[in-house]
């Protein structure tokens, strides 16, 4: 399989993973001009758009790539049943490229958010980012902290294929609360150095999500310990406190 980022907008990603014989699956088109000239270069052949949630920097390209290949099929949750052809929900799975996609109810950053997961790829659009996750919908934290839980629990060599490049801010401020973090300080050089290289810091593997990103660290004393909580706080506890302090950080 191929897998390829087409950067749009400011930071945004269009994910698509193309097989051996040109077939492809298109993830989150925000906007359709750079997708459909990446795709007509490499004269693949589109049969899919899998759709995680409503924003338009996730769906703005939707109408215009059907228009040019009209053949699609376009996979969405509810929130997008108007511009979908088939609307999927938690514990569906999708057939195609010859890979099982499973869907997975991931909500927070909207009401009907969605993931999408074939081995080793997990499309999760603004859920969770490398060493960060999404703003939350409507104070649903919980939501999110559930859906951010859903998502540790995948394998270590799980790509994560989130849709913006948020990895050197988040990382800014899991050093600014966490400056004794060696681990974190050492993925931040790393991560820095691609960026000025102008290169992508993704797809990350959940393998060092699970080190670098407190979001998913919640359960362990050393992070309620730096930010003030004792450790009889509960891991939701500690992630409502992180989310609101990154909502406020700058």
């Amino acid at each position: 399989m191929i897998l390829k980022k087409i950067p749009i907008l400011s930071d945004n990603y269009v994910w698509i993973l193309c097989n051996i014989y040109g077939f492809c699956i298109i993830i989150d088109p925000g906007s359709s001009n750079p997708v459909i000239q990446e795709i007509k270069k490499k004269k693949w052949i589109p049969i899919a758009i899998f759709l995680t949630h409503n924003h338009l920097d996730h769906v703005g390209g939707v109408k215009k790539i059907v228009e040019n290949f009209p053949k699609i099929t376009v996979f969405g949750p509810d929130e997008t049943k108007q511009i979908v052809n088939k609307v999927v929900t938690d514990g569906d799975k999708i057939i195609i490229l010859d890979k099982i996609f499973y869907v997975f109810f991931t909500p927070g950053h909207t009401s009907g958010h969605i993931s999408y997961y074939s081995s080793p790829y997990l499309f999760c659009g603004d859920t969770l980012f490398s060493a960060g996750c999404g703003r939350v919908y409507q104070k649903k934290y919980l939501e999110m902290y559930c859906s951010l839980k859903i998502i540790s629990s995948f394998p270590n060599n799980t790509l994560l294929c989130c849709s913006h490049e948020y990895t050197l801010s988040n990382l800014k401020f899991s050093m600014f609360y966490f400056p004794n973090d060696d681990f974190i300080k050492l993925y931040f050089k790393y991560i820095k150095k691609k960026i000025d290289f102008q290169k992508s810091s993704l797809p990350s593997y959940i393998f060092f999500e699970r080190k670098i990103n407190v979001f998913l660290r919640t359960d362990e004393n050393f992070i309620k310990e730096s930010i003030g909580l004792s450790n009889r706080h509960t891991s939701f506890e500690v992630f409502l406190d992180l989310r609101l302090k990154k909502d406020v950080w700058s």
